[in-house]
């Protein structure tokens, strides 16, 4: 592309207050060449707009630098077509708000990031969407045919998709048809469970291909290119699809290993499951001897929230608890239910069937088991009352029903990983392990992907595919693969039928943005896709083990196979590799480097540190801009530059940065761990074991290790920042200049 570059520098929002601009416009022209730089007091505004336009049109301009506020803001305002390159430099958040005016430190900020910000322009090139030689498909593939699998295609299919629904069992429904009614909002009385009505609109619908007694064999490719192989009752069938709806659902947690709560032992002790089911057949009565149930106990958390067991509450098992016992009520106003319970979870509207349910008559204690037993052909409970202080004994009971949580549905053979092995290394203080991606352990056998991280969706630690749920709700690691009801989390009906149709939602974006070409969250829209020169590659199968999304199989040979519909765009394969093969029309390894080139380093003698600052795009960034907004100060020694993920940092710019006489190397980035806030799953973690190994780099160069440093910083943190930057400069202060100055 031969470049034409305008530069354009908003005086508004006190930046003209705050800087000198003709020092800015020399800059421009002496170092870069650029002969088009003007300024305007209202830059977004409809006249600045139209300045930029005009010389766009007459003056052939199609790269612009926009020297103005931050990027997060206007950026509708300052689109200009796909053909053009638009680089933004942020003069207002980042310099005039946090800088005292007119001072030579602040003008020199100012100048770097213009620098820094022509030099980016220059290496840019317009990104050219990724158009695969195949035909793209959006119809959907849905694995499950439950209430949430059943929803999603219908939902799929109403929006006009074609939907394909492949169930296991004979015949679709899940749990929901074995059910005998359900709790529907606004939660105040029990409705049919619309199973049927359900199941007629799936199998009759026009653009719902169904296979029953069905799996799925293989699923390769990628969003948009997605080759499913299903094997059916008589055969099998091959299926082009764009995205992909796990809704395989639960299973109850496997209740013989709550013996200590009588089951198994006793037959008149179930499971909520069972009583559900003994319920639907007809009337509730007791195993043992086929008579009516007149006086039950209902056990709560029977195996939930117990480190022992399952350590997480399943948020259905006091709803569905409420519910049988109105079932006891129904069949018999005289019957008596109890309840024993930690805690009542009926979040929301829900409280209004709490409500019933008490009014009905039910009894709850608030406590926990401590002996379940038999005396004649009736069981007993005793129990510790919290709320009395003292132990009771309940006799006289036909059943004792216990509510067991939910689980991820997966093979007979494989069960959750929950507790860990008690010679675990990496178990956490409750004894409990997280799941990774390559522990070969997958929450569903349902999919098969021909990955090469794995045949299934990574998992949480308990057992639940990864999916992170502050930011984006039904994403996986897996992209174009979104999962829905109970295999997600733990939900109610209600609650199902917005999942479904939530994922179907994000299954159909998947489909139309990668036939244009175009990312997902959380860089929709981007339409760059990363460019792999091969020549280089060692087959170090970094690249591949480390992207954190499943973008990039390997051959026989360990020769990375891109799959770009697969790609998020975060960059972690290009902060990966070691021979910097990987690169984005828009963002590469040479790129940043000659950012970094483009800061002016003051001699030792003027006794002006430079710090650069890489700093994450989706928090770290944002919190910088709020606390600009929030006119906070910090030093005017530091220079940030975005990157997409702290996870696409190579470490070269490390090495660049120390060898030019920069003083300090700050890393900001996103949380990490269980309660992770990182857009791109690993990408901070990763940045910060690559950061823990740079000793040996620092060692070369004779430096100290204090130089370089990780700090995590949210989003809600811009309140830190001030405190951050001062600590890591007084740390500077302490270790002294940088001995390579000047070379």
């Amino acid at each position: 592309m031969d470049k034409t570059t305008g530069v354009y520098i908003c005086t508004g929002c006190g930046i003209g207050d705050a800087l000198e601009l003709d020092p800015l416009k020399e800059l421009v022209s002496d170092e870069y060449g650029i002969s088009i730089c003007k300024d305007h007091p209202f830059l977004c505004g409809k006249e600045g707009v139209e300045l930029i336009k005009g010389d766009v049109e007459g003056e052939g301009v199609n790269t612009i630098v926009i020297a103005a506020c931050s990027g997060r803001v206007n950026y509708d305002v300052f689109d200009f077509g796909p053909d053009k390159i638009v680089e933004r430099v942020n003069l207002r958040e980042q310099v005039a708000w946090c800088q005292p005016p007119n001072e030579e430190d602040t003008q020199m900020l100012a100048e770097d990031y213009l620098r820094m910000g022509c030099a980016k322009a220059n290496d840019t090139e317009p990104p050219v969407p990724f158009q695969a030689e195949e035909e793209y498909s959006k119809d959907i593939l849905v694995v499950g045919g439950g209430i949430a699998g059943m929803t999603a295609a219908l939902d799929t299919a109403k929006a006009g998709y074609r939907a394909v629904l492949v169930e296991k069992e004979a015949g679709l429904g899940g749990f929901l048809a074995k059910m005998k009614k359900r709790i529907t909002m606004p939660y105040k009385e029990l409705t049919d469970t619309g199973a049927d009505a359900l199941i007629q609109a799936v199998e009759e619908h026009p653009n719902i291909q169904v296979y029953t007694s069905s799996t799925v064999e293989k699923i390769s490719g990628g969003p948009g290119l997605f080759s499913v192989e299903i094997k059916t009752e008589n055969g099998s069938a091959s299926e082009r699809v764009g995205a992909v709806i796990q809704a395989t659902g639960w299973v109850p947690y496997d209740a013989s290993k709550l013996e200590h709560l009588g089951y198994g032992k006793f037959k008149n002790v179930l499971t909520n499951v069972e009583m559900e089911q003994m319920a639907a057949a007809g009337k509730i009565k007791r195993p043992s001897d086929g008579k009516d149930a007149k006086s039950v106990l209902f056990v709560q958390c029977a195996g939930s929230r117990d480190p022992e067991h399952l350590p997480y509450c399943s948020s259905v098992c006091c709803l569905v608890s409420l519910k049988q016992a109105t079932y006891l009520k129904e069949q018999d106003p005289e019957a008596v239910s109890y309840i024993l319970y930690k805690d009542m979870r009926t979040l929301g509207q829900a409280e209004d069937f709490y409500r019933k349910a008490q009014n009905d008559g039910n009894i709850f204690i608030r406590g926990s088991v401590m002996q379940v037993g038999e005396s004649g052909d009736k069981l007993f409970v005793e129990a510790e009352d919290e709320l009395l202080g003292e132990k009771v004994r309940l006799e006289e009971l036909d059943l004792v029903v216990l509510a067991t949580g939910l689980v991820p549905a997966s093979k007979p053979e494989v069960t959750p990983m929950i507790k860990a092995p008690a010679d675990a290394e990496d178990a956490d203080e409750d004894g409990m392990i997280e799941v990774l991606p390559d522990s070969g352990f997958f929450a569903n056998s349902a999919l098969n992907l021909e990955y090469r991280q794995g045949p299934e969706l990574p998992t949480l630690k308990y057992g639940f595919p990864d999916s992170h749920f502050i930011c984006f709700p039904y994403e996986t690691r897996r992209t174009g693969i979104y999962s829905a009801g109970c295999i997600r989390r733990p939900m109610e009906t209600a609650k199902a039928l917005d999942d479904a149709a939530g994922a179907a939602m994000k299954a159909i974006q998947c489909a139309e943005a990668t036939a244009k070409g175009i990312a997902v969250h959380p860089r929709a829209g981007d339409m760059s896709f990363p460019e792999f020169n091969m020549q280089r590659c060692t087959q170090c199968k970094r690249c591949t083990e480390e992207c954190p999304f499943g973008a990039i199989n390997e051959d026989e040979k360990a020769n990375p196979l891109p799959n770009p519909t697969r790609c998020r765009r975060c960059g972690v394969c290009m902060g990966a590799c070691p021979e910097r093969i990987i690169s984005f029309k828009n963002y590469s390894v040479g790129m940043i480097g000659n950012m970094l080139k483009a800061i002016h380093v003051p001699e030792e003698d003027e006794e002006k540190p430079r710090i650069v600052a890489f700093v994450c795009e989706n928090d770290a960034y944002p919190a910088l801009d709020m606390a600009g907004i929030k006119r906070m100060n910090w030093s005017p020694y530091v220079r940030f530059i975005p990157v997409r993920c702290l996870g696409s940092i190579n470490l070269v710019w490390v090495a660049d940065s120390l060898s030019r006489g920069i003083d300090g190397l700050l890393f900001m980035g996103c949380r990490h761990g269980d309660d992770y806030q990182c857009h791109f799953i690993k990408g901070s973690e990763l940045a910060n074991t690559r950061l823990s190994k740079v000793s040996e780099t620092l060692d070369r160069l004779a430096l100290e290790s204090e130089r370089v440093k990780f700090v995590e910083v949210g989003i809600t943190d811009y309140y830190k920042i001030p405190e951050i930057i001062s600590e890591f400069m007084e740390t500077i202060d302490e270790v002294g200049p940088n001995p390579y100055k000047g070379w």
